[in-house]
């Protein structure tokens, strides 16, 4: 039997976990569905990680500039494991703050596991380490607060090549020696200025 909730929200992203806490705030009973780390695409794999490593671009580049400001430092080396340390870190602190925040609203149920449709107002959740039955809860208030992954473009010849996401670029433990990046978007010119200050030699492929 289904257990009922005055919402239901899948997803613990920017637009989840504010909803979840403001309906709580008003006295309803949320449940709150995420099969990955609590946080969403913005903390796990997008603004926080992406800002941390920009911080230390920046640092990079003020660094290899010192002698502008009137300052001699050096070589300028970025060891680029310590940048990607830095920004796990990072990740680790904002999603358990996160996670403690759902799990500390009495009002709120934080349910970990993969959510399907069985039925307009039914979800069942599975757990993704195969712990435990499915377990079915409803409501008649549902929301989708599901993120976004890359999108591999099709592009003749890209499966036969080692190529990097949006994603796993921020695990590179290395300086490449040169990145080719296909698209002139912000997304791309955030990594494009990001490895330049690291000391990676870019190329940049717009269509438009």
């Amino acid at each position: 039997m289904a257990r009922a909730f005055d919402a239901i929200i899948v997803g613990t992203g920017q637009a989840g976990k504010p909803l979840a806490h403001a309906l709580a705030d008003e006295g309803r009973r949320v449940a709150i569905i995420e099969r990955g780390r609590v946080g969403g695409t913005c903390i796990i794999d997008g603004c926080t990680p992406t800002k941390t490593m920009v911080a230390s671009a920046r640092v990079a580049h003020l660094a290899s500039r010192s002698s502008d400001y009137g300052v001699e430092t050096g070589q300028v080396f970025v060891r680029m494991s310590d940048v990607r340390t830095r920004k796990r870190a990072v990740v680790d602190e904002f999603s358990s703050s996160n996670r403690e925040a759902l799990v500390e609203n009495p009002r709120i149920e934080l349910l970990e596991g993969t959510a399907r449709f069985v039925d307009p107002g039914t979800l069942e959740v599975t757990s993704d380490a195969g712990d435990g039955a499915p377990r079915r809860i409803r409501s008649e208030q549902i929301f989708l607060d599901v993120g976004g992954r890359p999108r591999i473009p099709s592009i003749e010849g890209l499966e036969e090549v080692r190529h990097l996401t949006s994603t796993s670029i921020l695990e590179l433990d290395e300086v490449p020696r040169h990145l080719a990046i296909l698209g002139g978007g912000p997304v791309g010119l955030e990594f494009a200025q990001m490895f330049a200050r690291f000391g990676a030699a870019v190329t940049i492929v717009e269509l438009g």
